[in-house]
């Protein structure tokens, strides 16, 4: 392991804002806002912008680890203890396609009854964790992502049967240029590995500051049951195949995972504002901090999965300070975020809450 003193320190000026950010930002919260626009005109409601189709909805308990070094127990990692944990799996578009279209996809951790100093405008006890497959973003920038996003926005009303031949032509690609288990950035959107979600690794893809330090974020599936199926293929012929997996799953084993820590030790080869440049793990390692234990439940029933995708947001405003996301990426996630679940919210007649604890969330 690295040694302690070559681990970037946080500093305010690690982060370098572009002097047009914030028109870029508007542009992307006004494309994605257009594009839940589409969606809801032909699906009669308005779904989130990102991550709309939900495949599992879980209750779970997070455990810090004991002994810490003292670079990785920083901020919600500093002291062991346990703390109740939400956890809502899911596909990657701002809209509910067949899971014949196999995508990239991402999962939200609430974490409750977090105590400390949380970012400007967040004034309740959570943290929020949002993690996607891919150890790297697929654009580098905000600018790079508003124009992505722009194609996106326009691809959106696309028959499904286009996006399935997208999907089986990426699954290809994808398959050609997969690394060690890992997709494509690019062609892993459209052309995800279709496997359990539950048995996915997610990232935090960009940047977040670690306390004193800075790191990225990973969330890795370690129970024996979940690593026996890590390379096994689903059949898709269902279009909602991807939930009933990932429930029957959890009805009958539950599941365990590690939140794991990769620390900054240099920001030429790990930088903060470029998200596109997977960071070396042989530089710095992805070290457990955290154990997430979801014990055997029923993982979408009617009233969890109204309570899950129709109140709760998961941001990454819903954050302490002393892990406060970091780069151009994540600042434009920063406001995108609170902006389009604002929007979801109104346009739905609903009013987003968050739980102050884990009894009030269904079962």
């Amino acid at each position: 392991m690295t040694d302690a003193p070559n681990y970037v320190r946080y500093a305010d000026g690690l982060e370098t804002p572009a002097a047009d950010e914030g028109r870029i930002i508007e542009g992307i919260i006004a494309s994605m806002t257009h594009e839940s626009q589409i969606v809801a005109k032909r699906d009669g409601q308005t779904v989130r912008a990102s991550h709309a189709k939900s495949t599992g909805l879980a209750k779970g308990m997070l455990s810090v680890l004991p002994g810490l070094p003292g670079p990785y127990a920083q901020g919600l990692f500093a002291v062991a203890r346990d703390y109740p944990v939400l956890m809502r799996f899911a596909q990657g578009p701002g809209e509910r396609l067949s899971d014949s279209v196999s995508t990239h996809r991402g999962v939200g951790i609430k974490v409750l009854d977090v105590d400390g100093p949380k970012l400007p405008g967040h004034d309740d006890t959570t943290q929020d964790f949002v993690l996607a497959t891919g150890t790297a973003f697929a654009q580098s920038s905000a600018a790079t992502f508003l124009t992505a996003i722009k194609g996106i926005e326009k691809g959106t009303g696309m028959p499904q049967v286009v996006k399935q031949a997208v999907s089986t032509a990426s699954r290809a690609i994808n398959a050609v240029y997969n690394v060690a288990g890992s997709d494509s950035p690019t062609f892993g959107f459209f052309g995800h590995t279709r496997r359990n979600p539950l048995a996915d690794a997610y990232f935090s893809q960009a940047a977040l500051r670690h306390g004193d330090y800075v790191a990225k974020v990973g969330l890795f599936p370690v129970s024996p049951e979940l690593l026996a199926i890590v390379d096994q293929t689903l059949d898709t012929g269902d279009d909602d195949a991807f939930r009933h997996a990932v429930v029957e799953h959890l009805r009958g084993h539950g599941a365990q995972f590690e939140l794991r820590v990769q620390l900054c030790t240099d920001t030429d080869a790990m930088p903060i504002e470029d998200a596109s440049v997977p960071w070396p793990e042989d530089r710095s390692p992805y070290m457990p901090v955290a154990v997430i234990a979801v014990s055997p439940q029923e993982a979408y029933s009617p009233a969890r999965q109204t309570y899950f995708d129709e109140v709760l947001s998961f941001q990454p405003a819903h954050a302490l300070a002393a892990h406060r996301p970091l780069g151009s990426v994540m600042r434009a996630r920063l406001q995108t975020y609170q902006a389009l679940s604002a929007y979801r919210h109104a346009q739905n007649g609903k009013r987003q809450s968050e739980p102050a604890a884990i009894d009030q969330v269904p079962d």
